[in-house]
């Protein structure tokens, strides 16, 4: 565990140090795309943060490589090298995205040819484990079908749900951390070494998130665009490939006894098919609403709208940080619930938690206004936002009504446009003009 904990601090080490120079980077090179009209933020900002997270994860790999314990995992696996070559990929085309705005179609075949890569060096899906059945093998094309299938619809939903600062890299990195403790408990606990592979690729992609969120939150000062959502959702396919086509299942030796503790024992085994569709659980749903939304005003499936569930909870009242959090939390929910109910799945106390905290996120969601404020004696100790406001003091000059009325109070704020190569994005973020008059003393 110490190996992996330092693997995952030194990527996130790397990721975030190199945050800083390549967003420098991308204003210089013009990547930062123009503001749309179902966009959130409201400036320009630059993208290509993926390439410090690409950076991040070949540094881990070299880490982990030098590590006695985690050596081992390249010496008797391909799947790292496997890995890499299929990131390198998806990353290079992800980084002309973000400049020169690819077509869909060519991003689609992308992906495929990435997976493809790591198909023809091993990394694949060679079983299933069927409850009452056992071990399913799967011919060679089979296997390369439904590995392409899973790494084209996981980069994709992780595509998807990145439309608010920090949502996709926060919703990946708690997918991440409990596919973590699961691989962990397959190779610590069943002393399973095929397993040691999925167990690093999680470690390395937490610290490639954790790394990065601190200049993706709201609000942003760098967004990771394609060449990272891409990237962290090739690599979370690749865990779950990992485990679910390397790991025999007869190693577990789940498949014994009756059918109905085959099926309760069997629950482990699917971890790895579930745990990614924690990942992509919020965007299908709002996938299909937004299909059903738009089907039913007569518009094409495929326009773009401002009707996605993180808008809309902006629009109920939610404001930015909140509608994060509140996504983060029916993550953590969906991908600790799953993992707590494959170990212990037959206690009723796991089901009555999940069903109270599902209560709980519910409540969240009714009350978007609702701001805890401290108590007075606990001012001094709490983070201003919930202190109590005292009121503004009023200048005597305009109580009396003296003063002179000021031209430009009436003027409506103008937003600052974005000057040459997105000037706004490298000084102050003010999003407003100079109110002073041109000629006036500062």
């Amino acid at each position: 565990m110490r190996d992996y904990l330092l693997t995952l601090c030194v990527t996130a080490a790397v990721t975030y140090l190199l945050t800083g120079p390549v967003r420098k980077f991308a204003i210089a090179t013009g990547a930062m795309p123009e503001i749309r009209a179902r966009d959130v933020h409201r400036e320009p900002t630059p993208r290509l943060g993926g390439i410090a997270m690409f950076f991040g994860l070949c540094t881990g790999l070299l880490v982990a490589d030098n590590l006695q314990n985690l050596n081992g995992v390249f010496e008797q696996s391909n799947e790292p090298r496997a890995l890499l070559s299929g990131a390198a990929l998806i990353w290079l085309i992800g980084v002309l995205d973000d400049k020169f705005e690819l077509d869909a179609l060519i991003k689609l075949g992308a992906q495929m040819i990435s997976a493809g890569v790591m198909v023809a060096q091993g990394l694949t899906i060679l079983w299933l484990p069927i409850p009452g059945v056992g071990v399913v093998s799967l011919t060679s094309g089979q296997g390369t079908l439904l590995t392409v299938a899973l790494v084209v619809v996981t980069i994709n939903a992780v595509n998807f749900v990145d439309g608010l600062d920090g949502l996709a890299a926060g919703m990946v990195c708690i997918a991440a951390a409990a596919f973590f403790l699961y691989a962990y408990r397959l190779w610590y606990g069943y002393t399973i070494e095929a397993a040691a592979p999925a167990t690093l690729f999680t470690a390395i992609l937490m610290g490639m998130c954790l790394g990065f969120l601190p200049h993706n939150m709201h609000p942003a000062r760098i967004f990771m665009g394609d060449s990272g959502s891409m990237l962290i959702g090739l690599i979370l396919a690749a865990s779950a490939i990992s485990i679910t086509g390397q790991v025999d299942p007869d190693a577990l030796k789940i498949f014994e006894g009756s059918t109905r503790q085959a099926t309760h024992a069997a629950l482990p085994v699917f971890i790895p098919l579930v745990l990614p569709l924690t990942i992509i659980a919020i965007p299908m749903a709002d996938l299909i609403l937004a299909i059903v939304r738009r089907t039913w005003k007569g518009q094409s499936p495929f326009a773009a709208d401002r009707g996605h569930l993180h808008h809309r909870l902006l629009e109920i009242g939610h404001s930015h940080s909140r509608a994060v959090l509140i996504m983060y939390f029916w993550s953590a929910l969906i991908a600790f619930g799953t993992l707590a109910y494959s170990v212990h799945s037959a206690s009723m106390w796991i089901v009555l938690g999940i069903t109270v905290l599902s209560g709980i996120g519910l409540v969240l969601l009714l009350l978007p206004r609702f701001t805890p404020r401290a108590p007075r004696w606990a001012q001094s100790v709490v983070p201003p936002r919930y202190r109590r406001r005292k009121p503004a003091p009023v200048p005597e000059a305009a109580a009396s009504g003296d003063a002179d009325e000021d031209p430009m109070a009436s003027e409506e704020r103008v937003p600052v446009p974005a000057g040459l190569h997105g000037a706004t994005a490298i000084g102050n973020r003010g999003r407003f003009t100079d109110r002073r008059k041109a000629g006036t003393p500062s």
